[in-house]
């Protein structure tokens, strides 16, 4: 979409106009222009003149292409105003879907002057990021040491499921796995059920790319105290633990822990917080752990004798489950909406992007694939994020940020026929 010159260029997707269903309560997407510079403003769009002031403006950071926690963390840092390189390596299949507003360059990086090529970007660099296993970055000769001799302020993020020490330091994993070294997959389990991770989230990203950008952060900060940048050691494995501290610290809170995993208040054990299916397959969610919201809960199911505890009573989860099977999702969602009994619908993505409190608050942006993806959280009032934006090509940039980094023309034709880096074009924009 293309907007007028007092906005965002024209490379940065916005929202569309929205269109109200009173059915449901949802309001759908339509990818048009919208109505009022007044509508862009309201739903958080920021005009360009305010893009300079944006948090991390001014930030260069190079990010070393990898699986989903360091494109992550690059996006965050991208979608709250740094600049991003993303290196690739040259003849890797393009899978990274994290990469909005980045540019790329392909590097050979076992050609030694394709490992030169990422140590002069880093010169100029105030973040490197890499998520290679330990040693990896050293045998390339762009481990710490020369990096930060050439750029003393030059802050080095390596992110790594187990860390830079210890004896798994070299193992290979997956979110999985780093999840079960930490200690929190035994508490996602069920007296029947095998511990079950949420997906990859928890390692992958909250745990690793989340909690790696936030270091960046913290470093940048000290750096404008003391001038120098430092080493950011971020295993997935302790930041999965890090942000699940209350499940550690809280283990002496009776009754709310106490039993085996999945038979507590707020791990399935309880008949009022976890999720019942509905007449049409669908779930609500049930979090009503507090005794008024119980006790509102228990009236708009049309049970106003349920007692809350025992929490494991069968015969109060028979009466639940069988009150939610006796309508459909959007007809208990109707019921329940805005009642305080902490009931909601388990949304699809595609709902949840839909829906009026997304809409209302433009928490999600068109992604370059068509569909919804997240807008950058949280909302700052001055400095505001930005989501959106296309997603680069392997080496599409690679030209283009040699030239900016200093090689003269014919240094970067030399480079690409000597098979230090390629560059691919652009995809095109029908």
């Amino acid at each position: 979409m293309c907007c007028c010159n007092d906005y965002l260029p024209c490379d940065v997707n916005l929202p569309g106009v929205l269109y109200s269903d009173d059915r449901l309560g949802f309001y759908h997407f339509l990818p048009s222009l919208f109505k009022s510079q007044n509508y862009l403003l309201d739903t958080g769009c920021v005009q360009a003149n305010s893009v300079a002031s944006m948090a991390l403006k001014g930030v260069r950071v190079v990010e070393l292409a990898g699986l989903a926690p360091a494109p992550f963390c690059g996006m965050v840092l991208r979608d709250f105003g740094a600049s991003i390189i993303r290196v690739d390596k040259m003849g890797q299949p393009e899978m990274d879907r994290l990469a909005r507003g980045k540019r790329s360059v392909s590097v050979n990086l076992k050609h030694k002057e394709g490992a030169q090529v990422v140590r002069r970007l880093c010169r100029g660099a105030d973040v490197l990021l890499e998520p290679f296993r330990p040693g990896v970055m050293e045998r390339l000769g762009l481990g710490p040491t020369p990096l930060t001799a050439d750029n003393p302020g030059l802050v080095y993020a390596r992110l790594s499921g187990y860390g830079q020490t210890g004896p798994a330091a070299g193992w290979a994993g997956h979110d999985i796995n780093y999840l079960a070294m930490s200690g929190v997959l035994s508490s996602l389990a069920g007296p029947d059920r095998a511990p079950q991770p949420p997906v990859n989230i928890l390692a992958d990203f909250a745990g690793g790319g989340l909690t790696c950008a936030m270091g960046i952060m913290a470093a940048l900060l000290e750096r404008t105290r003391s001038g120098r940048g430092q080493v950011i050691d971020c295993s997935m494995t302790e930041g999965a633990a890090y942000v699940s501290s209350w499940l550690f610290k809280s283990r002496d809170l009776l009754p709310i822990w106490g039993e085996e995993p999945g038979c507590n208040w707020l791990d399935g054990g309880a008949f009022w917080y976890g999720c019942h299916r509905t007449a049409d397959d669908r779930h609500m969610a049930v979090g009503a752990l507090e005794p008024q919201f119980f006790a509102r809960f228990a009236d708009l199911l049309g049970l106003p004798d349920l007692e809350q505890f025992p929490i494991d009573s069968a015969e109060s989860r028979r009466l639940v489950a069988a009150a939610f099977a006796s309508r459909s999702q959007a007809e208990w969602t109707a019921v329940f909406a805005g009642q305080d009994a902490c009931v909601t619908p388990v949304l699809t993505a595609d709902e949840a992007a839909a829906s009026a409190q997304a809409a209302a608050r433009a928490s999600f942006v068109p992604g370059p694939r068509g569909g919804a993806e997240p807008a950058p959280a949280p909302r700052m009032s001055r400095t505001p994020a930005v989501g959106g934006g296309d997603e680069p090509r392997r080496g599409q940039h690679t030209t283009e940020l040699l030239l900016e980094a200093g090689y003269a023309a014919e240094e970067v034709r030399r480079l690409i026929e000597d098979g230090a880096v390629e560059q691919c074009e652009s995809r095109s924009r029908l």
